[in-house]
Parts: C-alpha cells; sequence; structure tokens
C-alpha cells in the first residue's frame, strides 16, 4: 500500500469527526488542517497529539507523543501507522429537537388532562476533542451533527419533559398561559443538560423551547377549547352560564324531536321545560319582589308609586283624588265616570 504524503478534510458543515481512510503514514506527511478544525492522531486505542489549524509537516516537535509510543526513527521517510480524526470545532446552532408523543399533563387552573408536546432548537460546539472521538465517534467513518442529536435524544426529551411537567404542575402555571414562560424555562432546562452534553466533549451554546402547546385534534382539547368560549360569550352578553346551558338543552331537546327519536326527545324537552319554567318562575318573582309594597297606583298612567308619594314618577301628575271635570265631584282613584253625573273622567 502506497505511502500517503498528504492528509486534509474538505467535507460539509454537519460532520463533527471525520477520520482519513486511511492510517498509512510517514515522516514528513503534510497535514492541512483548516479553520475552525482539529486534527487529532490516535494509535493502540489512546488518543494522542492534536494539530491546530495550519499546515503541518510531520516530525518530532508537532507528534512527540506518537513518536514516543511507535518509537518512531529520526529520519528519511519511515512509514508508520496512525489514524487521524479530523474534529469540526465550528458552532452548529440549527439543532432541531421536539417530542415524539405528548406528555400528559394535569393543567392546574382547568382539572384536565392534556396531551403537552414541546418543540425547539438548540446549538452545539465541540470542546474537547479527545473526549468527542474517545466516548462517541470511536471507530466510525464520521460522527455528524444529525448522529449527535439522536445520541443524546433521549436524555434532553427526558430532561425536557420533567421540567415542562414540574414546571405546569408545582408552579401552577396552565398551558394555556406557560408560553409567557418559554425563556426562563429554556434557560433551566439549558443548565440541567449542559453537564449532560459537557461530559462527551461537547459544549451546549444554547437552548430554546419555542413552543409548548396541545394537538388541537385532540378531544379534550376540542371540549376545553368550546367551554372557553361559551363562558366568553356569556360574559360578554352578562348572562349566567347556567341560564346559557339551560337554553342549549331546550334547543337541542327540540332538535331531538321527531321521527323514531320523538318519544325520548319529548320527554327530555317536557324535563327541560320544567327547568325553564322554574328559572323563568324565579325570575318572575324576583320582578315582583322588587315590586314597593303599599304602593300607589296613578290614576292616568297606571305607573306604580311608593306610599305617601303627592306626583307619579311616571307621568308627573298629582296622585291625590281625582275630581269629576263636569260636576267636580271628589272620585276615588282610578275612576272612570263621574258617580254623581256619569261624566267620563278620562282615568
Amino acid at each position: 500500500m502506497a505511502i500517503i504524503d498528504r492528509v486534509k478534510y474538505d467535507g460539509p458543515a454537519d460532520v463533527l469527526v471525520w477520520r482519513h481512510p486511511t492510517d498509512d503514514l510517514s515522516w514528513g506527511t503534510q497535514v492541512i488542517v483548516n479553520q475552525s478544525q482539529e486534527a487529532l492522531f490516535y494509535s493502540g486505542g489512546q488518543a494522542l497529539d492534536i494539530l491546530l489549524p495550519g499546515t503541518h509537516t510531520l516530525k518530532t516537535a508537532n507528534i512527540p507523543l506518537l513518536r514516543t509510543l511507535i518509537k518512531i526513527p529520526f529520519g528519511g521517510e519511515t512509514p508508520f501507522a496512525a489514524e487521524v480524526y479530523y474534529v469540526n470545532r465550528a458552532v452548529n446552532l440549527d439543532v432541531k429537537w421536539g417530542t415524539s408523543t405528548p406528555i400528559p399533563v394535569q393543567d392546574p387552573k382547568f382539572n384536565v388532562f392534556l396531551p403537552v408536546r414541546a418543540h425547539g432548537q438548540f446549538g452545539v460546539q465541540v470542546s474537547d476533542s479527545r473526549k468527542i472521538v474517545t466516548k462517541l465517534a470511536g471507530t466510525m467513518r464520521e460522527f455528524t451533527v444529525e448522529a449527535m442529536r439522536e445520541y443524546f435524544k433521549g436524555v434532553l426529551l427526558t430532561r425536557a419533559k420533567d421540567y415542562i411537567a414540574e414546571t405546569i404542575t408545582k408552579q401552577k402555571i396552565s398551558l394555556l398561559e406557560i408560553n409567557a414562560h418559554l425563556e426562563e424555562m429554556s434557560q433551566a432546562i439549558s443548565d440541567k443538560l449542559a453537564e449532560d452534553f459537557g461530559q462527551y466533549g461537547i459544549k451546549l451554546v444554547n437552548f430554546y423551547l419555542h413552543s409548548v402547546d396541545a394537538p388541537e385534534e385532540d378531544d379534550t382539547v376540542k371540549r376545553l377549547k368550546k367551554a372557553l368560549s361559551d363562558r366568553a360569550e356569556m360574559d360578554i352578553m352578562g348572562a349566567g352560564y347556567d341560564k346559557k346551558r339551560t337554553f342549549d338543552t331546550l334547543e337541542k331537546a327540540a332538535e331531538s324531536q321527531g321521527g323514531a327519536g320523538m318519544g325520548m326527545g319529548l320527554g327530555v324537552g317536557m324535563g327541560a321545560g320544567a327547568g325553564i319554567g322554574g328559572l323563568m318562575a324565579g325570575v318572575m318573582g324576583q320582578a315582583a319582589a322588587a315590586k314597593p309594597a303599599g304602593g300607589i297606583a296613578c290614576p292616568s298612567c297606571r305607573a306604580d308609586n311608593p306610599a305617601g308619594a303627592r306626583f307619579c314618577s311616571g307621568c308627573g301628575k298629582p296622585l291625590g283624588a281625582a275630581k269629576c271635570p263636569k260636576c267636580q265631584t271628589e272620585l276615588p282613584a282610578g275612576a272612570k265616570f263621574c258617580s254623581s253625573c256619569g261624566e267620563k273622567t278620562g282615568a
């Protein structure tokens, strides 16, 4: 096999670790390391020397650990075997993540279980080339951002799910209000994940929760939104929610009458009718209770007035005894004809 005299990698940015396909190097081989890269020499199961960005010619000064391990002699183009791993130290900010299945969490405000899901993104950067090669890349030809995301998917979702559920339950934040807390939740989850990534030589640059919500098509979510919509409508109308429910029951009962379901619909309608009858009776009773006791009815407009009133609050006419317009005989309040001459009083 020919001895490699030049080593370089110009691959895509989403590759975190790339292993050179051959390990036949020689004293004097040229190794080119681009910006944001490091070249790590690996031999005998050990991560050894690291070359920083630049063009390097292998010699004693730049690979002392490797030379000592494999006892490379001085001078000439003596061949030796060593693996070269290129590590991408650039920052990758567009790593997406999300819950594959919703998390069932009891909403503290409405006391119903809602299926909670979350989505976001995070950024990473290799902080320790030796750790990522030794603990993650291993003998793989290349280790990509996607492979890293899959590797950390389990711990990431576990941390995110636990914290979201804890926030909703312990801090009593409703799912409908949780978007106002995304920034502080993102930072808290990032702090929890930092150590998990760090032990594999990866720095978590940032972590974002973009959304925490529930699927629109879920039946529980639909019912909750319908209930909130009805309540908001009744608040705007100024009526009680129980009254709307009674009217809705009557309406549904009326729609269900007819055909094979007539008997059932009629029974429901009668029961609901009794309920609305009681409701209306209560309203009428309240109105009657509001009528002033011992009041005076105006002989002209029949408006009710409190006892002792001298003028009508409806038309302003005197509330005293009326007189016949023809013979001036005093008449009782409300008399329509004079008891003396039979003249119509106009009351």
